[in-house]
């Protein structure tokens, strides 16, 4: 379990705590149980981050440096999944052509359009979320990366892998387990209850369906999903998460479960 968990620690992430022994293709595909949680560990560090900066710079320095840290914590790896996809998708007319365009070092006009338009809306929505006047509105900046990476859990149970000569995403294909997906899943569900309350719920179900939706188009494109598609799933999910949060937060919806325990009553 250790080893797997820093297998997750180091695959999703830029802290370099891989194990100094071969991981097994068993190992690789169980740190998909730890996905959640390594994205909570991101979100709590967003935090942090946001609230060492407030101290020094103003909030849109703060939000330009909460979206840069979002992007060097997982070494650019998902922002590159995008990318790729971009330029495969939208430059392909054919499965394999689309492939081969996304195994392609070289960068296209729709992968950097892709990356700088979710950039801008990424750094906008933790804007808003840093400028609204609400108690709690730091939790979005918690639940967002949460749940994106769930969303790659529930990608990988649910599709097949694309590539027949394997890839980055292949070893999670093997020796797959519905125990460490199930994991995942409470892993996910605890933490927007206990952080997000009826709201988390809400934007942990919203954010599942389009990530299923985006798996499900993506997969008739190209007979499957890849390690690109995983990533590129991540960085729209976290996007939109943080996107939702801001009406959620606005009408008082995104509140930890004591807090809305505490005013449900009156409510009803």
């Amino acid at each position: 379990m250790l080893t797997s968990f820093l297998a997750a620690i180091s695959f999703l992430s830029i802290i370099p705590l891989r194990p100094k022994f071969a991981l097994t293709p068993k190992q690789i595909s169980d740190s998909r149980a730890y996905y959640p949680i390594i994205g909570l560990l991101i979100g709590c560090l967003l935090v942090l981050t946001g609230q060492a900066c407030s101290y020094a710079f103003t909030t849109p320095i703060t939000a330009a440096i909460l979206t840069i840290f979002l992007a060097v914590i997982s070494r650019g790896l998902h922002l590159d999944g995008l990318m790729d996809i971009s330029d495969g998708l939208f430059g392909g007319y054919s499965t394999q052509r689309r492939l081969e365009i996304m195994k392609d070092s070289h960068v296209g006009a729709f992968a950097v359009l892709s990356a700088v338009l979710i950039l801008i809306l990424k750094y906008s929505a933790i804007l808003s979320i840093l400028n609204m006047p609400f108690p709690g509105n730091e939790y979005a900046l918690i639940l967002a990366p949460t749940i994106s990476r769930w969303s790659m859990v529930l990608q990988l149970t649910m599709f097949p892998y694309a590539r027949r000569e394997g890839g980055l995403g292949s070893p999670f294909q093997d020796h797959s387990s519905k125990l460490t997906a199930s994991l995942a899943a409470l892993t996910a569900c605890v933490s927007v209850i206990i952080l997000g309350g009826a709201g988390g719920i809400g934007l942990l179900v919203l954010l599942s369906v389009f990530a299923y939706g985006v798996g499900l188009v993506i997969s008739r494109m190209l007979g499957g999903l890849t390690g690109d598609v995983y990533g590129a799933t991540n960085e729209l999910t976290e996007t939109a998460g943080l996107v939702l949060a801001v009406p959620l937060i606005a009408h008082g919806w995104l509140a930890p479960f004591m807090r809305v325990a505490e005013w449900l009553p009156e409510f009803l």
